[in-house]
């Protein structure tokens, strides 16, 4: 009996040493095939862009460019660093693209709309026609649809030394601040009226005298004399620059730049020496700001139009359809003419190709969410002319 436990005994000690042999084997076989997969890496390897916004500090668009920045910085992990400025802290708002350029800066904030007088391809690039499409989709045509494929060929033909990303489908840009209601079209000949871009060609062919102003411009040029009316891009901002202020008529609503979005750019020679775990990382921080940057447009834009016709009085109106309607004409006047360079025909078919049939899927599927507004809050639309 003693023989036998003894030899019992035995045989745990061998299955023991076994095991703890075993376990250590794996773990120096575990380690090596990561040291194989997970290459090292220097921490001490940081890479830090100086990037320029196009937008003052009270704008709800600087915001957005520092929530972009935000997720580069965390996620990062203190080895890709963005030092944000603010708009004129190196050059203005219309110079970020040639600073970019010329690696002033190293990166940019902005829209494509600021720099279409290099191209007016530029401004299809979120300030175009609208075929039926909202911004969503018009992200849908740069993501899937071959627009970021063109935007990369305008970039190489216009000799740009950018790699650039885009962000954020803004909704619906209001028709603008007025000194009366606008009841059609003829209350618009003769206006001088801020906007920018291609809206600037639609607005001129309805019989408006444009000047292209950046935003922070706009409220001293209307105490000024040199424009009548204006607009810019949501109740937020509008209201951060004291619209309210200079004028107590807004009408929401329009075609001229409906379906736009924001352009992040990068100098070209200072993106090709990132890791390509950092490029992969600009881009996709652009991708998940553009969500946020949507989300939080819906809470302040509608908070701040409740506040813009509660606190300070302003008289907010449906822009009426007749209006739109000679928008869509002016549209059809304009691009005829536009479409004599090749290049800006290209881009204006591939997206209206796109976006045809995704509006069409869009409009034959989605509720009316009208009916059901009007079903719970009746009459509330009806006193602003909608």
């Amino acid at each position: 009996m003693k023989e036998e436990k003894t030899k019992a005994v035995a045989r745990k000690e061998e299955v023991k040493t076994g095991r703890r042999t075993f376990l250590k084997t794996a773990a120096a076989g575990a380690a090596g095939v990561a040291a194989l997969g997970f290459p090292m890496v220097s921490r001490a390897q940081t890479h830090t862009l100086k990037m320029q916004g196009a937008w003052g500090a009270k704008d709800i668009f600087n915001e957005y460019a520092e929530d972009y920045v935000k997720r580069v910085n965390e996620m990062g992990g203190g080895r890709l660093v963005i030092d944000y400025l603010l708009a004129g802290a190196v050059v203005k708002p219309f110079q970020v693209m040639d600073a970019v350029n010329k690696g002033v800066l190293d990166a940019g904030h902005q829209v494509s709309v600021y720099w279409y007088g290099k191209s007016k391809v530029a401004s299809l690039f979120g300030t175009g026609p609208v075929f039926g499409q909202n911004a969503h989709q018009g992200l849908a045509w740069i993501y899937y649809g071959g627009g970021q494929q063109l935007y990369d060929e305008l970039i190489k033909a216009l000799g740009l030394n950018i790699v650039g990303f885009f962000s954020f489908p803004m909704p619906t840009q209001p028709l603008g601040w007025f000194k009366k209601q606008i009841t059609g079209p003829k209350d618009l000949e003769g206006l001088k009226y801020r906007t920018v871009g291609l809206a600037a060609d639609l607005f001129q062919a309805m019989g408006v005298k444009v000047t292209q102003l950046p935003g922070g411009e706009i409220v001293p040029a209307l105490e000024r004399g040199v424009i009548d009316a204006f607009e810019y891009n949501n109740p937020t901002s509008d209201r951060s620059f004291g619209a309210q202020d200079v004028s107590k008529v807004y009408m929401m609503g329009s075609y001229h730049q409906a379906a736009e979005y924001f352009e992040i750019i990068f100098n070209r020679q200072k993106y090709n020496q990132l890791p390509a775990e950092h490029k992969a990382l600009l881009k996709y921080a652009a991708e998940a700001s553009s969500s946020n940057n949507y989300w939080k447009a819906q809470d302040r834009y509608s908070a701040d139009l409740q506040w813009l016709q509660k606190e300070a009085k302003v008289n907010v109106y449906r822009t009426p359809d007749s209006v739109m309607k000679a928008q869509l004409e002016a549209w059809d006047k304009i691009l005829p003419g536009l479409e004599k360079d090749p290049f800006f025909k290209k881009v204006v078919a591939s997206q209206k190709a796109f976006c045809h049939r995704l509006a069409y899927y869009d409009l034959i599927n989605s509720c009316d969410y009208k009916l059901a507004f009007n079903h719970y809050f009746p009459g509330e639309l009806k006193k602003v002319g909608f």
